[in-house]
């Protein structure tokens, strides 16, 4: 499964990924994250994409089952 890493606070998004047997971490949006095979994160700046060295899906306005969905579908696309 993958190494998946979910922006701070959202411990209910890590938790509905876990159940589905991903490996998943938690990081500050202020922290410096590598070496994931995806992140989730509150939302995307502008400019700002090039943060991350993994795709990341942006949960804004998203429920945590569109989250999960969101994530197996980016994964299943690589």
């Amino acid at each position: 499964m993958a190494k998946i890493t979910v922006e701070k606070p959202y411990e209910d998004v890590k938790n509905a990924l876990e159940e589905k047997g991903h490996t998943v971490t938690m990081f500050n949006s202020d922290e410096n994250v590598s070496g994931y095979d995806l992140g989730v994160v509150r939302g995307i700046n502008e400019g700002h994409s090039d943060e991350f060295t993994f795709p990341v899906v942006a949960m804004s306005g998203m429920s945590i089952d569109n989250v999960v969905e969101a994530v197996e579908h980016r994964l299943s696309q690589s």
